[in-house]
């Protein structure tokens, strides 16, 4: 009877825990709020609508922009009301999934929503350097050309990685065997370059849009110059995963093309020999050379004959 009691008491236990921790769960996280001299910064992880609908109430936000900053793979774009701008940007995801090819799977949305006071960030995945953020800046709009230098960065380390794989591919292909290398890969890697940029063109397009403070242009313009040098170096590397690919291709072909040369060779060479063979093997009683002595020697004889021949004008035409 103890036994059972404790087993009961056990498991009400366990439920009671488990069911804290699923209203846990539930719990919409809490805006994290930050006052600055002369404004303020509220950034919004992981929002519920609840959240979002209250910020929108309290600072008199439009339902389709609070809409578009809960939607999934939203592209970047900018809108300016009466009262604040609205802007949404993607960032690159720091971890890249090998077989990644959608927008959702290498970048992450950060919407803004700001004006001389206030300056709100609204995303779903967490980022570093939304966490190091100095209370330095006098302005929001400080602190989005910040968070937006930081945004444009996270583009720079998937160009290594890419350049690298592309380089390593090129030597397996060269210097080693190619058939370590799958088509696959080759996708993949042409796929993610060639979303990426255009990502990055779209977030170029939107970044000229923006309307900064004199203060602020030069900051402004650096985004840019760093924007157009990484969709240069985007655009060199898909050139350069396109032209893999087709020497990939290249060379699959130019393999498959050796052994069809090296069969048709061996063709050339076995095909009249197959073809005396052939007649002599019908054993005929009116073939008088089955009954000569050494016409067994005189018929290997001739094929080593043709099979010389053969070979030697291979040889002249630089076949082999």
């Amino acid at each position: 009877m103890k036994i059972r009691d404790a087993s009961h008491i056990w498991f009400l236990e366990l439920s009671m825990s488990a069911s804290i921790q699923t209203q846990n769960k539930m719990t919409p996280p809490t805006p994290k709020k930050t006052q600055f001299d002369n404004f303020v910064w509220i950034d919004i992880c992981q929002p519920s609508q609840e959240n979002l609908d209250q910020i929108a109430k309290e600072y008199q936000l439009d339902y389709f922009q609070i809409k578009d900053s809960l939607e999934r793979g939203h592209l970047p774009k900018f809108e300016k009301q009466p009262n604040y701008n609205f802007l949404i940007l993607r960032a690159f995801t720091p971890r890249m999934a090998s077989k990644a090819t959608t927008i959702n799977e290498l970048s992450h949305k950060i919407a803004f929503f700001y004006n001389g006071h206030k300056i709100i960030t609204v995303h779903r995945s967490p980022f570093a350097f939304l966490e190091t953020v100095k209370k330095d800046h006098k302005t929001p709009e400080a602190i989005l050309i910040y968070l937006i230098h930081k945004m444009v960065e996270t583009y720079q380390v998937p160009l290594n990685d890419l350049d690298e794989k592309i380089i390593q591919i090129e030597k397996t292909i060269f210097l080693q065997d190619y058939s370590r290398i799958s088509l696959e890969e080759l996708y993949f890697l042409k796929a993610q370059t060639r979303i990426t940029k255009k990502l990055l063109q779209i977030f170029q397009n939107v970044i000229h849009q923006l309307e900064v403070s004199e203060s602020s242009k030069t900051a402004l313009q650096d985004i840019k110059d760093k924007l157009l040098s990484l969709l240069l170096n985007y655009d060199e590397v898909l050139e350069n995963a396109n032209n893999l690919l087709n020497t990939y291709l290249s060379v699959n072909a130019q393999k498959s093309n050796d052994v069809m040369k090296l069969l048709t060779i061996f063709s050339a060479f076995f095909l009249p020999l197959t073809f005396i063979a052939g007649i002599y093997g019908m054993n005929f009683e009116n073939m008088p050379e089955l009954q000569w002595p050494l016409g067994y020697f005189m018929t290997l004889g001739v094929m080593v004959v043709i099979a010389l021949v053969i070979y030697f004008w291979f040889k002249r035409k630089r076949i082999l």
